[in-house]
């Protein structure tokens, strides 16, 4: 197909004697330029905002977590039967339940977690989001989130009560650190203490409310999990983080479908401009159609030269927008000039995640498109009689 493509570039580079159809197929250029740049950034957009929201979700809790209907007997035969399973970094048991948290005159519902801070340092990431104070638990400390200390007016040293439905008296208390996770409702609802404290707030001397599993892969925790169903039996029910947050991962997944589809209509609009572009060059280039025809030139070779054209400008436009949406989310990611309102996202700069797999569907799909819109000019072109194309020439 040598000479068809040869065929094929001189009419995309040469002059033509309607300038108005080398504007049509510049702007079908700059339309297809626009449109995988703009595809390529929002996509990345997006999914930097699902893999941050994602490590929020399972920074703050484990990756996966075992628990019982009538809470867990914990023994040290459990911990190690959970670790000795493949992929199984660290296990620490944890118990939690609804208190009120009281500081003065102010008074809000909030979830305790009793945890073993050791263990749980190897099983979340508290420790990191400590802005505050330690996570040293000793002698009645807890940690609360920054927007409750921020709501109670709390700082490192300062006393709160605790009443649960098991010890309406109340327990003291002394905030010993204050830790940010970047979730509104971890930030504002969660209070760490010690695990044994816990079991003495809520009455459970004997019992936690399961174990937090940390693997070695967040993304790959589906194995372990059938694999833990397997040794731990029936009266467990094993969660990932996934099934935890499974309606919210599943809206994320369906907005950056959706995004998809609407900013691909930009590509499909600049593929129309191809579409007319092409034909527009078949009427001027009738007679050389049938010169190419009177020469022995098939149906299917002159096809393949207003297919190759066509194709020739998708793919200049997806080269450009791809060089184009790449820079852009490169200094994006590397300059941050955007800046956000950290009260309502909670992160100040837009997040920017490019994934190769995101960049060859829409390089695909641009080129799929262009391919697409060359089919109707291509075919016409075929048709064309070489009698007819040449009678009054």
């Amino acid at each position: 197909m040598g000479w068809q493509l040869f065929v094929a570039l001189r009419y995309l580079t040469s002059k033509h004697k309607e300038k108005f159809i080398s504007i049509i197929s510049l702007i079908s250029v700059l339309g297809v330029t626009v449109g995988v740049a703009a595809l390529i950034v929002v996509i990345a957009v997006m999914s930097g905002f699902d893999n941050d929201l994602r490590e929020k979700m399972i920074g703050t809790n484990a990756h996966i977590v075992v628990e019982a209907e009538y809470g867990v007997t914990p023994s040290d035969e459990m911990l190690s039967k959970i670790t000795e399973t493949p992929h199984v970094l660290a296990a620490s048991f944890y118990l939690h339940g609804q208190a009120l948290i009281r500081s003065k005159e102010n008074v809000t519902g909030v979830i305790v977690k009793g945890i073993d801070p050791v263990r749980e340092e190897n099983v979340s990431k508290i420790k990191a989001y400590i802005t505050k104070g330690s996570v040293d638990l000793k002698d009645d400390g807890v940690i609360i989130g920054s927007e409750l200390a921020s709501r109670l007016k709390l700082k490192p040293g300062d006393a709160v009560s605790l009443v649960s439905p098991s010890d309406t008296r109340g327990e003291k208390f002394k905030v010993a650190g204050i830790f940010t996770s970047g979730m509104y409702e971890y930030d504002m609802n969660l209070v760490y203490l010690d695990i044994k404290k816990a079991q003495e707030l809520f009455a459970a001397p004997k019992l936690v409310s399961g174990i937090s599993i940390r693997a070695d892969d967040a993304l790959n925790v589906l194995t372990i999990k059938n694999e833990l169903r397997k040794k731990l039996g029936p009266e467990f029910t094993v969660r990932t983080w996934m099934d935890m947050n499974k309606n919210l991962i599943a809206a994320l997944k369906l907005e950056k479908t959706v995004m998809f589809l609407i900013l691909t209509l930009i590509v499909i609009v600049a593929c129309l401009n191809i579409a007319s572009a092409l034909i527009m060059t078949v009427l001027e280039k009738t007679k050389d159609i049938g010169i190419l025809k009177a020469i022995g030139a098939s149906n299917e070779n002159i096809m393949a030269i207003f297919a190759m054209e066509g194709a020739l400008i998708g793919s200049l436009g997806t080269a450009l927008g791809t060089a184009l949406g790449m820079t852009l989310c490169w200094c994006l990611k590397t300059y941050k000039f955007i800046n956000l309102p950290q009260e309502i996202y909670y992160i100040d700069k837009l997040p920017v995640k490019l994934e190769l797999q995101d960049v060859s569907l829409i390089i695909i799909s641009s080129l799929l498109i262009s391919l697409i819109a060359t089919i109707y000019p291509a075919y016409k072109a075929s048709k064309l009689d070489p009698r007819e194309a040449l009678r009054y020439e």
